[in-house]
């Protein structure tokens, strides 16, 4: 059976069920952005519930592979005592790079819901199919869009505060 991804880039008519998962991805990115880590946050639910959750810990950790999906995936498979996680679904608050959605597709999750694309590194649309790849051993259905313009902000804020922090450390430098 063919899997088809759901497109949904606005994502105005996203069930109730999917904006409740993303507001407590967004939560979970929050609280990354209060770490000082860029603000991705990721919620793993199984059978309407959910079984983990994660955020971004790549600086805290010194790690670049700390990333919120891979981190909640972890979880959730120790949590369940799984290797893969079959029916599952994902929500994050930024589209999985090329590390993650590979990581998705080997946790054979079901779903994934994204609220923006990440033009840079995107491994699922913006700049790979990852989830979709006719070679893969395993398709992964999607959503994008949901909350969009909540995760935006959250990161348009983080990375304007960064590049408004660093003109000041220069200027402070050269006083």
């Amino acid at each position: 059976m063919e899997t088809r991804p759901t497109e949904t880039p606005a994502a105005p008519d996203a069930p109730d069920s999917d904006r409740l998962f993303m507001e407590l991805a967004l939560s979970e990115a929050r609280a990354a952005e209060a770490e000082d880590e860029v603000p991705i946050g990721a919620v793993v639910v199984l059978e309407g519930r959910v079984v983990a959750r994660a955020h971004n810990l790549t600086r805290t950790r010194r790690d670049p592979t700390a990333h919120a999906e891979l981190l909640a995936l972890s979880h959730a498979a120790q949590s369940l005592r799984a290797l893969r996680l079959p029916g599952a679904a994902v929500f994050t608050t930024v589209e999985p790079c090329f590390m993650c959605a590979g990581a998705l597709v080997h946790a054979r999750v079901a779903r994934v819901v994204w609220a923006v694309r990440d033009p840079k590194f995107g491994g699922c649309q913006s700049l790979g199919e990852v989830l979709q790849h006719p070679r893969a051993n395993h398709r992964v259905e999607f959503t994008e869009g949901v909350c969009a313009d909540e995760a935006r902000a959250l990161l348009q804020a983080f990375f304007r505060n960064k590049r408004d922090g660093s003109r000041d450390d220069v200027a402070d430098e050269g006083a």
